[in-house]
């Protein structure tokens, strides 16, 4: 039987950029692994090799108007200190930057058009979903075209209490109803996000995959542990970025009433709060210098990232307060490969949730300090008495997120 082929159409492949770059490069490693013969075209900007995959960095235009309106309108920026996105995008839906990228990628399309793909993949990251909008203007492809959503789109559209409508949104979702028309299949990591989406965009209701975010396989075992990392000790860490609507002083009170409660814990435990966190930023700073048994730190690398998660006690994984998180976040397979306890921590309509089922011990409101304190309690005695019974064992999530199922969904849908 013929190797099948994907071209892969990916916003970026740089694994220090963003979750949604490293969840695009999980899922092109796995679909190698699979066995699919694959072409990646990226907009990184730079040369990036993956091992055994032929890797094309797109190069920018720089002829067209729309590279002289965009240098123009970030000139006008910096020089009036005046955001013009907000009276431009109303009116076009995108910027001038926008426009220029995906006419380079339209044209690296158009530069490999002799591939002769079974399957089109596109993967963006953030909320700009770019190689989907070349797509939508490449309608040679569009009967091979499975347009891999990761997120809600636009910001119109997030669940509370992401309540934010950029410019533009009205443009933006007469972009996704075209798409949603236009795309042969739409994969989505999560069962709750293509629900979510089907809602607003009815047409991707008989054309929908799920695929979720795949294990991650970065070689870690060369990567050192931060030196504040105790080893000796129960650790729970939360490695990401804090946003706005995740705070984690729920999270970081419940630890301090755990402690006061288990006074012994004061010389055995210790908080790590791992990533980007500027808007917290003076609160934690604080926190921080006020604590012994809470390490804040900023921005890791990735590899040493992973390691962390292997070494620690519990993993966190931490969602708003809400009704519901349709989001499969693209650090639950690095928690599941880690094979350490997660406490989870957000609605109980998630996906997270859903995952791992009604009867996971381990998890509740984002807000519920009294419980988080209750279970950082079970787990610190569990880890007491043996700190191997804190191993998450589940076979059945790690092959969820394996090759072997992606193959499986992706082979039904090209017979």
């Amino acid at each position: 039987m013929p190797q099948k082929k994907i071209l892969i159409v990916a916003e970026s492949i740089n694994v220090e950029d963003s979750s949604g770059s490293k969840a695009n490069v999980a899922l092109i490693r796995h679909l190698q692994k699979a066995g699919f013969q694959l072409l990646v075209l990226h907009y990184t900007r730079k040369k990036i090799e993956l091992q055994g995959v032929h890797c094309v960095a797109i190069k920018e235009n720089k002829l067209g108007s729309n590279y002289f309106l965009s240098r123009l309108q970030r000139k006008m920026q910096h020089w009036f200190a005046i955001n013009l996105a907000k009276y431009l995008e109303p009116e076009f839906g995108f910027s001038f930057t926008f426009f220029n990228d995906v006419n380079s990628i339209c044209k690296s399309l158009e530069k490999h058009r002799n591939f002769k793909p079974d399957l089109v993949l596109t993967l963006s990251k953030g909320a700009s979903f770019r190689p989907h909008y070349a797509l939508l203007k490449t309608k040679s492809l569009h009967r091979k075209w499975m347009a891999y959503i990761h997120d809600p789109y636009p910001f119109h559209y997030y669940p509370e209490p992401y309540n934010w409508s950029e410019p533009g949104y009205k443009k933006k979702i007469d972009f996704f109803e075209a798409l949603s028309k236009s795309c042969r299949w739409a994969a989505f990591p999560s069962l709750l996000l293509a629900e979510w989406m089907q809602d607003k965009f009815p047409d991707f209701k008989n054309k929908t995959s799920i695929l979720p975010h795949q294990l991650n396989e970065t070689q870690d075992f060369l990567a050192e542990v931060p030196g504040f990392f105790d080893s000796e000790k129960f650790t729970v860490l939360h490695a990401g970025n804090l946003m706005k609507q995740r705070p984690p002083f729920y999270l970081i009170n419940a630890f301090q009433q755990f402690l006061n409660d288990v006074p012994q814990a004061k010389s055995q435990a210790q908080l790590l709060l791992i990533g980007n966190a500027s808007y917290h930023r003076e609160r934690l700073e604080k926190i921080g210098r006020g604590s012994k048994n809470i390490i804040i730190r900023g921005y890791l690398d990735y590899r040493q990232t992973q390691k962390l998660q292997k070494e620690v006690s519990v993993n966190v994984i931490l969602e708003s307060k809400a009704e519901i998180s349709p989001f499969l976040p693209g650090k639950f397979p690095h928690c599941i490969a880690a094979e350490r306890m997660i406490l989870l921590l957000g609605p109980a309509k998630s996906e997270s949730r859903r995952l791992l089922g009604e009867d996971y011990k381990y998890c509740c409101e984002t807000d519920d300090e009294n419980q988080i304190a209750d279970l950082l309690k079970k787990l610190h005695k569990t880890w007491l008495e043996s700190r191997r019974s804190l191993r998450l064992q589940r076979k059945d999530l790690k092959y969820y997120l394996s090759e072997k199922y992606l193959k499986k969904q992706l082979d039904q849908l090209l017979k």
